[in-house]
C-alpha cells in the first residue's frame, strides 16, 4: 500500500499562496520601513523544557518561524531552562521533535538559557554593583507578605539597605554554595509602592540544589525565568520578542533590566494565546493528568499536546492551516474544537486513501456464491485522484458487514440490509438478505444470509435497477484482525477552567476512548507504517498507531469522524 502513501511538502512554513496579515507583522513591516535594527529580523521559539508542547505552543512556532521566513530573517529555538527541578532532557527532545514534525528548522541556532549562565551571573553583579540588586534573607512567605496587594503597596525588606560590600560579598558565597536553599536570594531593588506587582523588588536569583540537564551540579544558584529570559533574547540578537498576552505586565521588568544593564533592547510585543474549547492549555493541568492516570500519557491522543495529536493522526499542515485561520489577536477569546476539526478532516479528504473496515463485525454468507471462489475487484484508493492507484479486494462466500448495517426489524428511512431487501455492497455486488441466524440464549442476530446477483460485478445493475444502500465490508477469510480506539473531545464541557470552585477534572468525558478489540480491515492495511493514515469508508479518518502497533497486531485510532456529530449533539441541546 506504499505506492498510495500521501504527497506531502516537507518543512513549509506558511501558505505561499496566501499573504498573511495581522499587527504583528504590520507592526514589523513599518519597522522594516524605517531601518529599524537595520532592517534585520531576528525571532526565537523559546520554551521552558518542564513538559510537552501542546497546539498553544503550535500557534507560537509557526508564528516566530513564520514572521522570520517572510522577512528573510532568522528564528532561533532557545530553550529557557533555568528550573532544573522541573526540567528533563525527555522534555527537549520532545520538543525538538515536534518542532521539526511542524515544518521548521532552526539549523544552527539551537540555543539553551543555561549557555549564559556565566552571563548572566555578571549581569546580576553589575546591578549589584550599581546598587541596583540586594541579597535578601526573607523566606518565600515571608516575600510575599511583604509584597502587598494589588490595592496595598508593598513593604520594603529589613535587608533592602545592605552595602554594595556586603551584597557582592553574600551574593558571592551564595554561588559557593555556602548557604542552604531558600535561605536567601538576589532581588533587584526598584519600587515596592509599585502599582505592578512585578515590579517590587522581584526575586532574580535563587538557591537551588539541582541537577541541571546540562550544566549538571556546576551551579547551585539559578536565575528566575524573567531576568533570564529577557537577557537571553539580547545576547541573542532577537529584534522582536513575541509573547502572550500573560507577559504584558512583565514588559516593564524587562524593559528596567535592559535599560539598567544598557544592552540590546529587543521589542516586545504581545499576542493573545489560544484558547481551545473542550480541553485545557495549562501545563500544570496537562501534567496532573498525566500524573493522575486520567491519560495513558503526554502523547496520548486525547491529549492537546502536538506529541499526542500526532499520535492521534493529525498532519502538521493540518496544524499550520488552523493557525494561519485563528490569525493573530490582542485579546484572548475561545476558539472552537471544531475548527480544528475541519482542518484534519479538509486535509485528510484530500489525501488519505480510502479503504475498508469493519469495527463491529456481523458475519454474511452469500448461499449461492461458490464455496472455493475467490475474486479480485478493483477498489480506486481515491474517487478523485487516479494518481494514488488501486488495491485489489478479495471477495469471498463468507463476508463482514457493520452490525449496524443490518436490522431485522427496520426503522422507517433505513436503507440498509434487513430481510427481503437488497444493497449493494462497495465496488462489488447486489446482495439480498434471505434469512438471519439468532443466538438461541440470546436472540441476538449472528449470521446473515444471502444470495447474490453475479450480473452486478462492480456494485451496478445492467437491467437499471437502483438500490438505496451501500455497504462496506470485508472478505471473512481474507481480512486482518484490528484493535480499534474510537478517541472523543477529553472534556464534555466547552469551557472545563471556566469554574473557579469547581475542578476541571469534574468535565473529563467519560465516553472520550473506546475501544474496539475484534475489528477486521482489508489486508491492503497489512504492513503499514506507524502514523499512516486512512479514511475507512463511511466511518472516518484513522492512523497505524506508533507505539501500539506491529506486523502481528494492528491498532488504529481513529482521528475525527467523517462529519462534526457533536454540533448536532450542541443543536440539540439548544
Amino acid at each position: 500500500m506504499n505506492k498510495k502513501n500521501e504527497k506531502r511538502t516537507a518543512n513549509m512554513t506558511t501558505n505561499d499562496s496566501v499573504a498573511l496579515t495581522d499587527f504583528i507583522r504590520n507592526i514589523i513591516t513599518e519597522d522594516l520601513k524605517a531601518n529599524k535594527n537595520e532592517a534585520r529580523i531576528v525571532t526565537r521559539f523559546p520554551p521552558e523544557p518542564n513538559g510537552y508542547l501542546h497546539i498553544g505552543h503550535a500557534k507560537s512556532i509557526c508564528l516566530n518561524f513564520g514572521i522570520a521566513a517572510e522577512n528573510k530573517g532568522i528564528c532561533n529555538l532557545r530553550f529557557d531552562d533555568t528550573n532544573p527541578s522541573k526540567e528533563d532532557i525527555e522534555y527537549v527532545e520532545s520538543i525538538k521533535e515536534d518542532v521539526r514534525w511542524l515544518g521548521f528548522n532552526w539549523n544552527d541556532r539551537l540555543f539553551y538559557a543555561s549557555d549564559y549562565f556565566e552571563q548572566l551571573y555578571q549581569y546580576a553583579v553589575q546591578l549589584v554593583k550599581a546598587g541596583k540588586a540586594y541579597v535578601c534573607d526573607l523566606n518565600a512567605q515571608e516575600i510575599r507578605d511583604y509584597r502587598g496587594t494589588l490595592t496595598k503597596p508593598g513593604k520594603e525588606s529589613p535587608y533592602r539597605t545592605r552595602s554594595v560590600e556586603e551584597n557582592l560579598d553574600l551574593f558571592e558565597r551564595m554561588r559557593a554554595g555556602e548557604f542552604e536553599d531558600g535561605s536567601r536570594v538576589l532581588r533587584a531593588k526598584i519600587d515596592m509602592a509599585s502599582g505592578n506587582l512585578n515590579m517590587r523588588d522581584p526575586v532574580i536569583y535563587r538557591i537551588l540544589r539541582a541537577e541541571h540537564h546540562r550544566t549538571g551540579d556546576k551551579w547551585c544558584i539559578y536565575p528566575m525565568y524573567d531576568f533570564a529570559h529577557c537577557l537571553s533574547d539580547s545576547l541573542e540578537g532577537i529584534t522582536h520578542s513575541i509573547c502572550t498576552l500573560e507577559f504584558e505586565d512583565h514588559r516593564p521588568l524587562y524593559d528596567w533590566f535592559l535599560d539598567e544593564l544598557n544592552v540590546h533592547h529587543p521589542q516586545q510585543i504581545e499576542f493573545a494565546r489560544l484558547n481551545l474549547s473542550y480541553t485545557v492549555m495549562s501545563k500544570r493541568k496537562l501534567a496532573e493528568l498525566v500524573e493522575q492516570g486520567h491519560v495513558t500519557g503526554w502523547d496520548d491522543p486525547r491529549m492537546p499536546t502536538l506529541s499526542g495529536l500526532r499520535r492521534r493522526g493529525y498532519t502538521p499542515e493540518s496544524i499550520r492551516n488552523f493557525c494561519e485561520r485563528i490569525g493573530v489577536a490582542k485579546r484572548d477569546s475561545m476558539v472552537d474544537i471544531a475548527l480544528l476539526e475541519h482542518c484534519i478532516r479538509e486535509d485528510l479528504n484530500q489525501h488519505a486513501p480510502r479503504v475498508m473496515g469493519v469495527l463491529r463485525p456481523l458475519r454474511v454468507v452469500i448461499d449461492n456464491y461458490p464455496e472455493d471462489q475467490i475474486e479480485e475487484l478493483d477498489g480506486p484508493y481515491h474517487p478523485e485522484d487516479s494518481s494514488m492507484g488501486s488495491r485489489k479486494l478479495p471477495f469471498s462466500r463468507v463476508l463482514y458487514i457493520e452490525r449496524d448495517d443490518f436490522r431485522e426489524d427496520p426503522p422507517k428511512k433505513f436503507f440498509r440490509l434487513s430481510l427481503g431487501r437488497e444493497v449493494r455492497l462497495r465496488y462489488a455486488y447486489y446482495i439480498k438478505c434471505t434469512r438471519v441466524v439468532k443466538d438461541e440464549q440470546t436472540n441476538e442476530v449472528v449470521e446473515v444470509h444471502c444470495t447474490y446477483d453475479p450480473e452486478t460485478r462492480g456494485g451496478w445493475s445492467s437491467d437499471g435497477r437502483k438500490v438505496r444502500g451501500t455497504l462496506h465490508w470485508v472478505s471473512a477469510d481474507h481480512s486482518l484482525e484490528a484493535e480499534v480506539r474510537l478517541y472523543d473531545r477529553l472534556f464534555d464541557k466547552a469551557n472545563p477552567t471556566g469554574e473557579k470552585d469547581t475542578d476541571f477534572k469534574t468535565y473529563l468525558n467519560p465516553n472520550s476512548l473506546e475501544t474496539l478489540t475484534s475489528c477486521r480491515v482489508e489486508p491492503s492495511l497489512a504492513g503499514e507504517a506507524p502514523g499512516s493514515r486512512s479514511q475507512f469508508e463511511r466511518l472516518g479518518y484513522f492512523c497505524v498507531d506508533a507505539k501500539d502497533s506491529s506486523d502481528g497486531a494492528l491498532a488504529f485510532n481513529r482521528t475525527v469522524t467523517l462529519r462534526d456529530s457533536w454540533a448536532k449533539i450542541e443543536k440539540r441541546k439548544k
